[in-house]
């Protein structure tokens, strides 16, 4: 195994095994999640929560084990997009801590939704 290879294990690892452990974390705090999912508004909250779940640890799979790692990268990119937009909505908050948090969430999960395209782009290449 070369450098560059052990490096790509480790980082398929590190960066699939951040969704996966996201993944699981959906459904050991379903409860918990389908609230706030409500209170921020998302119709059917527990199923959303249920699928999005899915989505997280079928992306991570597929990273760190590097199957299907295309539909891997579009489904935890469609997650992105779409939760990056729903849940941190920081221009909507009053708070100052809340709007704090929301800009957190937002710029965080653009910056993974930005690798992932990246990821994407060279894959497709």
């Amino acid at each position: 195994m070369n450098y560059s290879e052990i490096l790509m294990a480790v980082g398929r690892l590190i960066f699939g095994g951040y969704f996966i452990y996201n993944g699981v974390q959906h459904f050991k705090g379903l409860d918990g999640l389908t609230g706030y999912a409500a209170s921020k508004g998302v119709p059917l909250p527990k199923v959303a929560v249920i699928v999005t779940g899915l989505m997280l640890f079928l992306g991570g799979v597929g990273i760190v084990l590097w199957w299907y790692v295309d539909l891997a990268l579009m489904l935890l990119s469609i997650f992105m997009l779409v939760v990056t937009l729903t849940m941190h909505r920081f221009w909507m908050e009053t708070d100052p801590s809340a709007k704090s948090n929301a800009m957190i969430g937002f710029y965080k999960n653009a910056a993974i939704f930005g690798a992932l395209l990246l990821l994407l782009g060279a894959l497709i290449a």
